[in-house]
């Protein structure tokens, strides 16, 4: 189970008992943090991508520690006019452990939604089995592009493949 979640501003792709290098985070060393900014679950192969966030879904981390990265030279010349610049930087990081990955929420929503509406289940569950059989993550762009042609979605020529897959389980 791996998930992609957003943590202080960058996009990470975790998996429980992995260690995270990110920017400093507040909080004392030993504490716990969570993040609800979940972006994608993938559990048993079993892919859920929100729009843009999954509702519900909770990465949660220790941190272990705080440090400072490595240095990095920022050197700034113009050949033939005497102009040097040299300086430096070390970022601010924090070293977190992933601890749980909950995408518990996003099932009882889509739970919530299905139930009031009794006459459109039907319908989306035909179309989840359709899509069920074709397996689009495994294709190649063009191979996605030639099947939203045959379905007649228009402007797949400038999506990406995430954006094709999107739109031809719908």
């Amino acid at each position: 189970m791996y998930a992609i979640v957003e943590i202080a501003g960058q996009q990470f792709k975790v998996a429980k008992d992995q260690k995270v290098y990110v920017h400093r985070l507040q909080g004392e060393e030993g504490s716990k943090v969570s993040f609800d900014n979940v972006l994608l679950v993938e559990d048993k192969g079993n892919v859920t991508i929100g729009a843009p966030a999954i509702e519900g879904a909770t990465v949660t981390a220790k941190i272990l520690g705080h440090l400072k990265g490595d240095k990095v030279i920022v050197f700034k010349k113009k050949r033939r006019k005497g102009y040097k610049k040299k300086n430096g930087h070390r970022q601010y990081l924090s070293e977190i452990q992933i601890e749980a990955i909950a995408a518990s929420g996003a099932k009882k929503t889509a739970k919530k939604e299905a139930a009031p509406k009794k006459e459109a289940a039907p319908k989306k569950a035909e179309v989840k089995e359709s899509a069920a059989t074709v397996d689009y993550s495994s294709m190649t762009v063009a191979e996605l592009k030639a099947a939203a042609k045959e379905a007649g979605i228009k402007g797949y020529t400038s999506l990406k493949k995430a954006e094709l897959i999107e739109a031809l389980t719908k």
